[in-house]
Formats: structure tokens, sequence, C-alpha cells
């Protein structure tokens, strides 16, 4: 495949943004995650703690939890997606908050049959409200190799990247009267499991389970955030997450993803919303 010269010239600036801006400090699957479902589905596979894998079978899928609470944070990892004819498996990365009027920040990888793309789905619930979801097919194969992606939650706004690569952001209206995540902490999850019924092509593609188990790699998670105990939370000194904002470059490079890869947004759904889109969208 051949490309011109503009269109290298912008693979280059998107990569050096993204050297600037990807910077992941590996903690430890062993001392950071449990792994709370699946029945030995997830293994972590050497002992420093830096590589998980996540397996999806007929009988179970299998996730991960982060062992401490965050209220606002940054939370990075890099995966390896299931190859091949991954049709109705999901295969997530996100932070959610417990309870019936719960809060969610989420990117969930949506399987597709073999030669075309996963789709990258975003959403962000508030008291158990979500309806805000934006697709992307990103502009590389994530069944491939390892590729980083990081949800920055702070006070202001919620930072979507993939590569250092911002995607989406999701600022905090409030004062418009638009719910925003600032009340209940949240862990930090990941999980592989099925749902064909509505994953692949709004549930026309079926899972073929003659190829499972389907497989899901992590490594070099880490998380740096307000840690919630007794009821407050203790946040790291001089953190730039928690202040962090969009320049002019990064507000380009979301308008550059979602011109390009973005496949469904909900704010121009007006089939879904006769009656107009969410406020959140004006």
């Amino acid at each position: 495949m051949k490309f011109s010269y503009g269109t290298r010239f912008a693979f280059l600036a998107l990569f050096l943004f993204a050297l600037q801006s990807v910077c992941v400090y590996a903690g430890s699957f062993h001392k950071d995650v449990q792994i709370h479902w699946g029945d030995g589905r997830g293994k972590i596979h050497d002992k420093e703690g830096t590589l998980l894998s996540l397996s999806l079978d007929k009988s179970s899928g299998s996730g991960f939890q982060s062992n401490q609470e965050f209220l606002y944070g940054k939370a990075e990892v890099q995966m390896k997606l299931v190859p091949g004819n991954s049709a109705g498996t999901v295969t997530t990365f996100y932070l959610k908050a417990p309870g019936t009027t719960w809060d969610e920040i989420d990117f969930e990888f949506l399987g597709n049959i073999s030669g075309h793309p996963v789709t990258l789905h975003t959403n962000v619930y508030t008291k158990g409200t979500g309806d805000k979801e934006q697709q992307f097919h990103l502009w590389f194969d994530p069944t491939v190799g390892f590729h980083t992606y990081c949800i920055t939650w702070n006070p202001q706004r919620i930072i979507f990247t993939v590569d250092g690569i911002p995607i989406r952001e999701f600022k905090n209206s409030e004062t418009s009267g638009i719910p925003f995540p600032k009340d209940q902490p949240m862990r930090v999850y990941a999980s592989l499991w099925e749902a064909e019924h509505w994953a692949t092509r709004g549930g026309l593609e079926k899972t073929d389970w003659s190829k499972a188990p389907f497989t899901a790699f992590y490594r070099n998670y880490n998380v740096e955030g307000c840690v919630w105990a007794n009821g407050k939370s203790s946040c790291p000194a001089n953190s730039p997450w928690f202040t962090q904002k969009l320049d002019q470059s990064g507000i380009d490079k979301v308008k550059w993803a979602q011109s390009k890869y973005m496949v469904y947004n909900y704010c121009t759904d007006t089939k879904r919303f006769p009656k107009g889109v969410p406020k959140v969208c004006t």
C-alpha cells in the first residue's frame, strides 16, 4: 500500500506526538489487581507481574479488578486483542463504581469476523445512565501487536487516548445541568466475555466456538490516582493528570481521529433521539 507525501507526514507527526505523550510506568499485576472471575482463565505469565492474559470459552470468560478504588485518576494499559474471528466477543478496560446508580468510563472492543475491523466502543455512565456512545475503527489492527489505551479522569474532564493520541474528551458541564462522574470512587476493571446477541453487527454475527479459547493480553498496567480509603481520597502531590486538559494540538488530534475513524456518534443519531439529541451534545 502506497501513501502520499501528505499522508506519510501526518502519520509521522502522530508518531512523534505519541512518543511525547505515551509514558507507561508498569505496575505489577501481582500486587495491583486480582483476577476475580474466570476459574483459571485469567493468568499472570511472569514473576514481575507485567503480562496477564484473559481467556473466553463456551463455559466462561474472565476478568480482573484493581485492589484499590480511586476518586479521579489515570489508568493505562497495553492490550493485544483476540486475533482472527472474534465475532461476539467483548474485550474491555474500564472504570466502574458499584451499586445500581453507578458511574463508569468504558473502553470496550467489539470483536468481528476475520478481515473486518474491531470496533472500539467508548461510553460514560453517570448514576447508572450511559447513552453517550462513540465508536471507532482504529488506524491500526489492534490484534497484531500491543497498543496503549488510557483513561484520564479528573474533576474537569475525561480524556480517552490511544497510543498517546486523544480520541475523545468528555467535559464536566455540571453548570449546564449535565451530570459528571465525581462522587463515586471506582475500581479499574478488565474482562473478556461473550455478547453475541449484540456485539457484532447488532448480533447478526454469532460466536464461532470452534475458535475458542479466545485470548487477549494485557501488559504494562499502571494506575496513578486519588486512592479512596476510609471514606476519603488521597491524591499524589503535583500529579499532572489532575489538571490535564487538551491544548490546541490535542484538540486537533481529537478532530482528526473523529473525522477519519469514528463510525458512530450518539450526538448525530437523530433516529435514536427523535425528540432531539442529548443536552450534552449541544
